[in-house]
């Protein structure tokens, strides 16, 4: 028995869930979001809860039963509340700005990395160290989180980059003379 899915899915106050055609769809204060499901799972609304069980006793019910029961946890949840995924900026003359729909990074090459925004996505930088990625498809934001990231990695000797918020980076020993 799922130790996850076995648990059921509260609706916060605010959030409209319909459930039709193998689809759940969330509208919310924020977006609105839609999944498709498994047919390996069924899904059910009642009395302001969502329950999903497997749909038989085969090895695939069971493995997306669980993975099912969260993604329309987070499903419903970030059109209420929404995702927000912070970076910083480490490094000598390393900044971030917005300007617009896009956001402007200093990270020490010869010119600016201007990385332009997709529709539902925000950012703010309260300071020009870090970078607060904002929005109600918890996929999209974390696509957009590793995409900034991807310019300027964290490296190991120093530890300079971009850094998600709370991540640890292994630092290693320079050279010995």
């Amino acid at each position: 028995m799922s130790r996850v899915g076995k648990n059921p899915i509260i609706v916060p106050a605010g959030v409209n869930v319909n459930i039709s055609n193998g689809t759940i769809e969330a509208a919310g204060k924020l977006s609105k979001l839609s999944m498709q499901l498994s047919d390996a799972v069924t899904v059910e609304m009642t009395d302001g809860q969502i329950l999903v069980k497997p749909a038989n006793e085969s090895t695939t019910a069971r493995a997306l039963w669980g993975t099912t029961q969260r993604r329309i946890k987070n499903l419903v949840n970030d059109v209420a509340n929404g995702v927000t995924v912070n970076l910083e900026l480490v490094g000598v003359g390393y900044r971030a700005s917005v300007q617009g729909n896009s956001l402007s990074l200093q990270l020490g090459f010869s010119h600016d990395v201007v990385y332009t925004l997709p529709n539902g996505i925000t950012v703010k930088c309260e300071k020009p160290t870090s970078v607060a990625i904002t929005g109600a498809d918890r996929q999209l934001v974390g696509q957009v989180a590793a995409e900034v990231r991807s310019y300027r990695p964290p490296e190991p000797y120093k530890g300079k980059g971009v850094i998600r918020q709370g991540e640890f980076v292994i630092r290693k020993e320079g050279k010995k003379k």
